[in-house]
């Protein structure tokens, strides 16, 4: 029996959830029929002219790597179609006092994490260095413009663990063209004009303008904003969180480099700033750059002065009259996710913040979750579909806490954005509880569910000792044979960070490099 996918909106979200479920169940031309699944799913992608993708979601985790290993992109042809540079982190500016402090959040985990917690014995010592200069080489790096690998190293391999920036309109296209000529993926380009429903409430049929009907077992809604299944069509209400999370508003721009030879950072790099922060991105030949704020506490007039400034107190960045593009949302996300046979991936399904590389990863986890416990009949449906619901949940409650912690830690008072952020009225019950919990313990393996977690402990102790976080602990809670194995990855850690220093080269010279050959 042959099963009928029907992705509505194209997108980063519409093509990587085609991808990700074609690569696994589709026939295509010239496959090895070893290969294919005797299930001979069919995807179909159905995208409207007149939607323009949002175009500043232009960071990742390093889950991308294995996404595009196993849709079966080149990382060569990756990097070359999409202007890509290597994400290993983000740096986070002003976070703290709103002045010169800054902190990093690499992707490498802490030297010995998982048999040796070094969070503890650096919250119960002196807190010499930074929390993570004193566990990991990655940021001393990216403060270098140091690339994670060296050229002779194999695609997708690693010395440190990375994500990338990448060109989010190049990204789409190249995903389209591989779908679409690689794995089989039909695609259609209408505008949907109406939904036929089953006697049941599923969704029989998709009718395009020009009245092309598409039929299909399962609908995923991928067309952002519009959500023209979940929402016009079903009527799934949405949950704000502006409760929680204030920026309502974005001004996004793309700023050339001042020149060829211009460094390329090696991370995100969000600065804050009096009702918000700025992103700026690093690709190849140029920088994304934005100002996300609450309209509640400044206006685009102020937010878009703020911006400029950033560009143009940066010398790397070339000169040029520049128009920022605004993007409203209201963050918060729905409130079921898979409702009978229809399923929202992207920004049909929530939104928070415009560039945060965890809508991308989210976007991943559940078309993973949906390729890998693809519904055989429509019985198991309502089981998957129930339990895809609790996990999503429970995923985007992670994310909003995750979010906020990076407000809640602030001391700035210079603001009544930052004074606001640190109610507690504001603060979720869940990251109250656990802020209760880290003033007298570390983040631990043991907290949350490590299998399905977004957020690793690795990501929030990063975030609460950058920030100045303080957990009582006594140097003797530490018992003597722990003391000697933290002393060896100390040393480790201090002469891998010397020897990453002679060994990479920076991106540009990465780049440069790969271009020649």
């Amino acid at each position: 029996m042959k099963t009928r996918v029907v992705i509505v909106g194209g997108g980063t979200a519409g093509w990587l959830t085609a991808g990700i479920i074609a690569a696994k169940h589709c026939t295509v031309n010239n496959a090895d029929t070893a290969n294919i699944d005797i299930q001979q799913t069919e995807v179909i992608l159905v995208e409207s002219p007149d939607v323009k993708n949002l175009g500043v979601g232009e960071g990742t985790w390093p889950t991308m790597r294995d996404t595009l290993r196993q849709i079966g992109i080149s990382e060569r042809t990756f990097l070359s179609c999409c202007d890509a540079n290597f994400k290993q982190g983000s740096k986070f500016v002003g976070w703290l006092d709103g002045e010169s402090d800054h902190y990093y959040h690499p992707f490498m985990a802490p030297a010995g994490y998982g048999s040796v917690s070094l969070a503890e014995h650096w919250s119960a010592t002196s807190r010499e260095l930074n929390f993570e200069s004193w566990v990991s080489s990655q940021g001393t790096v990216c403060q270098q413009n140091l690339a994670p690998k060296t050229s002779q190293m194999p695609e997708y391999a690693f010395g440190l663990n990375y994500g990338y920036h990448l060109n989010a309109g190049k990204f789409v296209s190249m995903l389209h063209q591989h779908c679409v000529e690689k794995l089989g993926v039909r695609y259609i380009q209408g505008h949907v004009e109406h939904v036929l429903p089953a006697e049941n409430g599923d969704i029989a049929s998709i009718v395009l303008v020009g009245g092309e009907h598409v039929d299909g077992d399962l609908f995923i809604d991928c067309s952002g904003f519009a959500a023209i299944l979940i929402d016009k069509h079903y009527q799934i209400p949405f949950k704000s969180k502006q409760h929680i999370l204030f920026n309502d508003t974005a001004l996004a721009l793309q700023v050339e480099h001042a020149s060829d030879d211009v460094p390329i950072a090696s991370c995100t790099v969000a600065t804050a700033q009096k009702s918000g922060w700025v992103w700026d991105i690093s690709l190849q030949n140029r920088r994304g750059i934005g100002h996300v704020f609450s309209s509640d506490f400044t206006d685009v007039e102020q937010a878009e002065r703020a911006l400029l400034k950033y560009v143009s107190n940066d010398p790397f960045l070339a000169t040029k009259k520049l128009t920022p593009r605004k993007i409203k949302f209201t963050p918060g996300h729905r409130e079921t996710f898979w409702h009978k046979n229809c399923v929202a991936i992207g920004v049909s399904a929530g939104f928070v913040e415009p560039l945060e590389a965890t809508a991308l990863v989210l976007i991943e986890k559940s078309a993973e979750w949906i390729s890998q416990q693809l519904p055989r009949n429509r019985s198991a449906m309502t089981v998957l579909a129930k339990r895809f619901n609790q996990l999503t949940l429970q995923r985007w409650q992670e994310i909003i806490d995750f979010l906020k912690l990076h407000y809640v830690l602030t001391n700035r008072q210079d603001s009544e954005y930052w004074r606001a952020h640190q109610q507690p009225g504001s603060i979720p019950e869940s990251l109250q509880d656990a802020m209760t919990l880290w003033r007298s313990q570390v983040p631990g393996l043991y907290e949350g569910n490590q299998r399905f977690e977004l957020f690793s402990s690795a990501s929030k102790q990063y975030v609460l000792y950058g920030m100045g976080f303080h957990t009582a602990l006594a140097q003797s809670d530490l018992g003597r044979q722990e003391v000697l194995r933290v002393k060896r990855l100390r040393n480790e850690t201090l002469h891998s960070t010397e020897k990453l220093l002679s060994a990479l080269p920076t991106n540009r010279q990465f780049f440069s490099h790969l271009m020649k050959t």
